[in-house]
């Protein structure tokens, strides 16, 4: 019968394939930054409650990181200051008390370093590791003898500032500019990190009442037509100052910034606002003037939170992240994007499985916009409608290389030289020696199932990617070898700002029997 009708058949055939689940059909792009946000506010993601031994948290991130990793992320954002307080050992701030239930208190492990730990962790698994700060939050309370005797708050009650139930280091103070950066600067001196990352809390949201700077304004804001405009040379202030501290001392560190997602609406601001109708914007509340960082060149990324879905009336996803690409300076976007709704917000949108792939193949069509990060870890884990299947098994099942920055002007990457493989124990090792490895942040090897090699921009050859140690002596397993078929190897390096090096010579070997053959070397 459906014979007699082919229009009938054509829609009922166009029905089924739309309707069926997402399956894997376009490959992803070789170069994309794949993030997640791990908040340890309040135990939000990691660790899930407060642990009493370093071996206990490690077995956590462990089990995190393997699953991230599997999925295909290859970067992790982790909130190593949450409020005033470290993740770390420091000599600026109390340990947090969502690491052990007690602020000031760390682990009774003689030299135990979280922060340290977390870093290996995730270089082991070939994932960048972002330290997320909250440079203004003090507290998530009012309550002063909750803080411990080395929290900021408490050596400079002067810095302190109480709005909306909570406790902030003053923005307006030179003196607690001062002090974030010496934070940062702590860091990186400690710790080889990827990337020192903002979010998006600096003035706080509204909570209506006024924020109480008067006497500040009166203080410092000669010159400035408005307390508005004194308030966003504050935050500026603070962003250039550290800015120009880790361009000095760690030029390869990446410096970023996760805002709320919309700048300006067009009715505050015809000319450069977004068509959309936020009741908060980063810009006229939170005073983040990003587009004026961006412009001067302070942050190397930007990742905006989108968490809106597609066609969301008032402020919709598609018009957001279009409009961050049009305004990113030449820098990169890594949209923002809400694992968090998915499945449980009220807009029908989010009770759909395909609404986050949707804003990723959106994202992947705008040149600029170089990747996403996903708000939050817990809730990519939990796997809502299938999402953590879906970027397994499809949108990053294959390996991705981190986006290039190429203003950060380091210094071309080493060539890598492939050493004669060795076969043992059913295994072939396949050894690489970099010189140089202090300009080498990680090794790509690339694999291809034929005598010759073939595209080295398809991101299917990607056979594995690592990070370099110390000595540049990288030695990568291969169990999956067919006897009688030829394999060929090549290696790259990337250095800190992502650009990749020549190739290697090429390796090629096959299996007789139990014997490797190497055809050339």
């Amino acid at each position: 019968m459906l014979l007699r009708y082919p229009r009938l058949l054509l829609l009922i055939l166009i029905a089924m394939v739309c309707g069926r689940p997402s399956v894997a059909q376009d490959i992803p792009p070789k170069r994309e930054l794949r993030g997640v946000w791990v908040a340890t506010v309040s135990n939000i993601d990691f660790p899930s409650k407060p642990v009493a031994t370093a071996s206990a948290l490690r077995s956590e991130w462990e089990e995190k990181l393997d699953q991230l990793a599997a999925a295909g992320f290859n970067a992790v954002f982790v909130q190593v200051r949450p409020a005033a307080d470290a993740f770390y050992p420091s000599g600026l701030a109390p340990w947090s008390q969502y690491l052990t239930g007690q602020q000031g208190q760390g682990f009774d492990e003689e030299h135990a370093d979280p922060l340290k730990m977390m870093i290996a962790e995730a270089k082991e698994r070939g994932l960048s590791f972002h330290a997320w700060l909250n440079p203004y939050r003090a507290s998530m309370d009012t309550l002063l003898e909750g803080l411990s005797e080395n929290h900021p708050i408490r050596l400079h009650p002067e810095w302190m500032v109480k709005y909306g139930g909570r406790l902030y280091l003053n923005p307006a103070l030179p003196e607690v500019r001062n002090y974030l950066t010496e934070v940062v600067l702590e860091l990186l001196m400690k710790y080889q990190l990827d990337g020192i990352h903002f979010d998006d809390y600096f003035y706080p949201y509204p909570s209506g009442e006024p924020f109480p700077d008067a006497a500040d304004f009166a203080r410092y804001g000669y010159g400035y037509a408005t307390i508005d405009a004194w308030r966003r040379s504050n935050v500026n202030k603070l962003i250039a100052q550290i800015s120009g501290m880790i361009r000095a001392i760690s030029p390869e560190v990446q410096f970023g910034v996760s805002p709320f997602g919309v700048y300006r609406n067009q009715a505050e601001a015809p000319l450069l606002g977004s068509n959309t109708r936020s009741a908060v914007t980063a810009y006229d509340d939170l005073h983040a003037d990003v587009l004026h960082w961006l412009e001067k060149g302070w942050i190397d990324y930007i990742a905006p939170q989108l968490y809106w879905n597609i066609g969301y009336g008032p402020v919709d996803y598609k018009e957001l992240v279009k409009w961050w690409q049009k305004h990113r300076y030449g820098r990169l976007v890594f949209a923002g994007m809400a694992a968090y709704k998915v499945g449980k917000n009220p807009e029908p949108a989010w009770h759909l499985p395909g609404e986050l792939p949707n804003q990723i193949r959106l994202n992947r069509s705008l040149p600029g916009v170089a990747g996403c990060v996903f708000y939050s870890a817990r809730s990519v884990l939990n796997n809502p409608l299938g999402l953590l299947d879906s970027l397994r098994n499809n949108y990053f099942r294959t390996k991705a290389l981190p986006p290039e920055m190429p203003w950060m002007g380091l210094g071309e990457p080493p060539v890598p030289v492939l050493e004669k493989p060795k076969w043992k124990k059913d295994t072939l090792h396949i050894r690489v020696k970099v010189d140089a490895p202090q300009n080498a942040s990680q090794l790509v090897v690339y694999r291809f199932e034929d005598r010759l090699p073939g595209d080295f921009n398809n991101p299917e050859n990607i056979f594995r990617v690592m990070n370099v140690p110390a000595d540049g002596r990288c030695e990568i397993a291969d169990t999956g070898m067919e006897a009688g078929k030829y394999y060929t190897y090549a290696a790259s390096t990337l250095n800190r700002q992502h650009t990749e090096s020549i190739l290697s010579k090429v390796t090629t070997v096959m299996l007789k029997g139990k014997k490797l053959k190497v055809i050339n070397h």
